[in-house]
């Protein structure tokens, strides 16, 4: 606001001046003249400045009368310019026609024009019709009134002096009529882009209007003189044009209301929307503009009155002006009569055209008074409801509402009746309509504000609500066991552990994983796999107690929530889990009747307890990890979760990470354990075995990163590697002249691996030159799941290419003698549990009297794994056994200390007899038997 303080500063300061005589007639005539001339040089330089480069946007397009402005502004400023050479710099008085004459003269007209350029364009023809017709009742009304008061004097009196004086006499009022005529029909027709802009200049015209109208009448025209106070007029409106496209625009706007949010708790007869304040100025300004012609006939009526009274004769210029203003009243009067039969006739039928189509939309449609009654409901209400619209009309809205929901409706219209309508014209709601059956049918509305009240667009979507609770349970439930799925059983054991139980300790997860539902898959098919699963859960649902839940998380593994009784004895609630964990598992245990046979699995159930703290996801893998322990643990039992179990899988995971990165890094190394001829001590063949030195100087034995190897994704890659590296390693020791075959073990799993391809080992000898026999598969005990038709075909392929077949673990598993019958094995090797045990146990060395007799008798060479010492040799080579393995010759060695014993090409054996069974003697080993470190790379 410091812009418009400083312009009425100014203006005060000049009228102060003006009004006090400027202190001398010198100082009165040159800021009276000169004065005036920069006040409306100053406008002019700010409007054209305006126009060149400030409109932007909409207000572009007003740029040329801005222009207009300037150049009126510009005559101005020459005219007082003039005006003041005469007064102060020739001295003399100005002449009664000068050139101050012709720019006051064009003033009006530039400004005239841009006025026009300012008011808001009429659409139709009729529109500018009654804008000329509105311009003349103004600009008539005025001139009659002007001309009967003062203009038929003037006229007379300057008829003496000449035409040109008179005309130049009567020019000056005309045109100011015809400028405030301008000035009044902008007021009522002025657009609205940047009407604060508009306005100021609008004032500022104006204000330049009244002072020439003062400067012309006969009272103050004889006696005025420069610097009067009247020249503070024309000062005032200079500046307040020089400021309307700058300042007025950038007023502050009030800040927008915030909405206000209504308490909860009423009726909605109670409900009454806030009034808001509506600005004053649109209606008042209709009003005026209305009666803008009845304005004007009355002021032209005064003018002739005034004649009347006054006892003149009625001039003819005052018939005629008052005769065109009547006649322009009268046309104008006509066409708004047609203007009011045409919005009529179509405010008619745009009715018609919505009756329409709110009593043909399918949509109810409802009108509620502010207390809350239904004033019109729509027919579309009989199909919906079931309810005639004329039984709805006159009753309370709150009746129709489900209790349970009419506190939220209540409370949403509240809110959305306070908030402003510009910010929230409707909103939605949606709830339950008593229909005419008695029933709720759940209905979304559309809600609008009307005249205080509500219009509701109802529509009923029950089927889609129905729908959206199906799609919500499916999403949530099991599709084939009806069971809560993994998401909705995770939200609950979320609920449970934030709830009001959450520090109810007796809160445990059961995870439940059926054994053997794989073989029942594979073997009678999985429509009957289905079928045990959906009498499992129904097992399982019936067996759990009022309250706990009861999920299936995918394939064949369920789970359990068990709540907390409030019990603090971790013991007694220990015991409470568990008894409810064995009567599942013994439930799901009980034979299953599908097709007519019985079907028989068993259950692993891992038990979690909630701890403080304990989030669900972390809870249900601690019950996870349980179950594994317990299939582990030879399936078919409860195990409860220990925090060891954890730190194993830590180590495991671990483990198998630094196995990734080993094997990228080369970390891995390998070493050849001889297999020594039991009779004659020469070395038969060389075992390979992998070692890991990690980069950390950790050495992992084979036993921990075989085991994390086989059950992770690297198992193949670690076996791919070993193999080609220990054919490497025998190609380089077949040319540097040693013979000696190699052997590796191969899991039958991994050796029918898709990421092992078929044809990679015959490509591999192929590759390194190996000769036949160069190479032995220890094959370790076949999976159940391995088909023995595959693993067969692919062995006796090997056996084309060269390579001899051994047959790893004899002895300890249930599938020997099996691959025995069909597969081809050159080589059987003993299961280092008889071994070790051969001569402490009769028992033992019976068994494995007996495996070798039947390796004989197959034509069969035989190995037993583990030699450890004297009395083993001993034993096996009395029993039959041709070759041994173990430390009573050698442990793993690197590839430099291997050459070094093929070049000596035997080790030494006991001599003579086998020593009694269970004579608990033993001789010292021979040789140096510590594993030899592996060489840096």
């Amino acid at each position: 606001m410091v812009s418009p303080l400083v312009l009425a500063v100014i203006c005060a300061g000049y009228a102060t001046g003006a009004f006090l005589g400027w202190g001398s007639p010198e100082l009165a005539q040159i800021m009276g003249d000169f004065g005036l001339s920069f006040a409306a040089l100053i406008a002019a330089i700010s409007c054209l400045r305006y126009a060149r480069g400030g409109a932007t946007g909409s207000e572009s397009s007003f740029r040329p009368a801005w222009l207009l402005f300037s150049f009126s502004s510009a005559m101005a400023a020459c005219g007082n310019g003039v005006w003041g050479w005469y007064e102060v710099v020739l001295r003399r008085e100005v002449p009664t026609t000068s050139a101050a004459d012709f720019f006051f003269l064009c003033f009006a007209p530039p400004a005239i024009v841009g006025l026009l350029v300012l008011a808001k364009r009429p659409v139709t023809k009729a529109g500018w019709v009654c804008l000329a017709l509105d311009s003349w009742l103004i600009g008539g009304s005025l001139l009659t009134l002007s001309w009967s008061l003062a203009l038929a004097r003037t006229a007379r009196e300057g008829e003496g002096e000449g035409v040109a004086h008179a005309t130049l006499t009567l020019a000056y009022p005309l045109l100011d009529i015809v400028l405030v005529s301008m000035v009044l029909a902008l007021h009522f027709r002025r657009s609205s882009a940047n009407r604060s802009a508009v306005n100021t200049a609008i004032a500022a015209l104006a204000l330049t209007v009244l002072c020439d109208a003062l400067f012309t009448s006969p009272l103050l025209h004889e006696q005025y003189h420069s610097g009067q106070l009247l020249d503070a007029g024309w000062f005032a409106g200079s500046l307040l044009l020089a400021y309307a496209p700058w300042g007025a625009r950038r007023l502050p706007q009030p800040p927008p209301r915030r909405p206000a949010v209504a308490p909860r708790g009423a009726r909605p007869s109670a409900v009454r929307p806030r009034p808001h304040p509506q600005p004053a100025t649109r209606p008042l300004a209709s009003s005026l503009a209305a009666l803008t012609p009845y304005l004007a006939a009355a002021v032209c009526t005064l003018g002739i009155l005034y004649n009347v009274i006054a006892g003149h004769r009625v001039d003819r210029m005052v018939v005629f002006a008052g005769c065109t203003v009547v006649l322009a009243l009268v046309i104008r009067q006509g066409i708004m009569l047609l203007d009011n039969i045409a919005l009529t006739h179509e405010l008619a039928q745009k009715e018609n055209h919505f009756r329409s189509l709110v009593q043909g939309s399918s949509d109810v449609i409802m009108i509620a008074a502010p207390t809350g009654i239904l004033r019109y409901v729509s027919p579309a209400a009989a199909g919906v409801y079931g309810r005639d619209a004329e039984e709805l009309v006159g009753s309370e809205l709150a009746s129709l509402i489900h209790p349970e929901d009419l506190g939220r409706v209540v409370h949403e219209l509240r809110r959305f009746l306070a908030a402003p309508p510009a910010e929230e014209p409707t909103t939605r709601i949606e709830c339950r309509f008593r229909s005419g059956t008695g029933e709720w049918l759940n209905v979304e509305s559309t809600v609008n504000r009307h005249q205080g009240g509500l219009i509701l667009n109802s529509r009923d979507v029950t089927e889609r609500v129905r729908l959206q609770a199906q799609l919500e349970h499916s999403a949530e439930h099991d599709p084939l066991t009806d069971l809560p799925n993994r998401a909705l059983f995770t939200k609950r054991v979320r609920k449970a552990l934030g709830g009001r139980r959450s520090s109810d300790p007796g809160t445990a997860v059961l995870f439940i994983d059926l054994d053997g539902f794989k073989q029942v898959n594979d073997t009678i098919g999985h429509q009957a796999g289905d079928e045990l699963l959906i009498q499992a859960a129904r097992r399982l649902q019936e067996s759990v107690r009022a309250g706990d839940t009861a999920a299936r998380l995918g394939g064949d593994e369920f789970a359990a929530l068990i709540l907390g009784d409030g019990t603090r004895d971790p013991a007694a609630r220990e015991y409470q889990v568990r008894e409810i964990a064995d009567r599942l598992r013994l439930t799901l245990s009980q034979p299953y009747q599908i097709d007519g046979n019985d079907v028989r699995v068993a259950a692993s159930i891992g038990v979690a307890f909630a701890e403080p703290g304990i989030g669900a996801g972390e809870l249900l893998r601690t019950a996870d990890l349980a179950m594994y322990r317990a299939k582990k643990g030879g399936k078919n039992r409860v195990e409860l979760y220990a925090p060891q179990m954890q730190a194993e899988v830590v180590r495991t995971t671990e483990l198998a990470a630094r196995l990734r990165t080993a094997l990228n890094e080369g970390e891995f190394a390998v070493l050849h354990q001889p297999v020594v001829d039991l009779v004659t001590g020469e070395v038969f063949a060389v075992a390979a075995q992998a070692r890991w030195r990690s980069a950390q100087g950790i050495l992992f034995t084979p036993a921990e990163f075989l085991r994390v190897a086989d059950e992770n994704e690297r198992a193949a890659e670690l076996g791919r590697w070993l193999l080609e590296e220990a054919v490497e390693l025998a190609a380089e020791r077949m040319r540097a002249g040693h013979t000696t075959p190699v052997s590796v073990r191969l899991s039958a799993r991994r050796l029918l691996d898709k990421s092992f391809p078929l044809g990679s080992v015959e490509a591999l000898l192929a590759r390194h030159g190996l000769p036949s026999g160069a190479l032995i598969i220890e094959l370790a005990d076949s999976d159940p799941r391995i088909s023995f038709d595959e693993l067969e075909r692919r062995l006796v392929s090997l056996r084309r290419a060269g390579v001899r077949i051994a047959l790893d673990g004899f002895g300890s598993g249930y599938a020997a003698i099996n691959a025995l019958r069909r597969l081809p094995i050159d080589l059987l090797k003993l299961d280092r549990g008889l071994v070790e045990g051969v001569v402490e146990s009769a028992r033992l060395h019976k068994i494995t009297a007996g495996l070798l007799r039947i390796a004989c008798d197959l034509g069969m060479q035989s190995l037993a794994d583990g030699v450890d010492v004297p009395e083993q040799v001993l034993a096996l080579r009395a029993m039959g056994c041709t070759h041994g393995q173990g430390m009573a010759f050698s442990g793993p060695l690197d590839e430099f200390r291997l050459r070094r014993a093929l070049r000596r090409g035997e080790y030494p054996v006991p001599g003579g007899v086998a020593l009694p069974v269970l004579s608990g003697r033993s001789g010292p080993l021979l040789g140096s038997h510590n594993e030899t470190p592996v060489p840096p790379t």
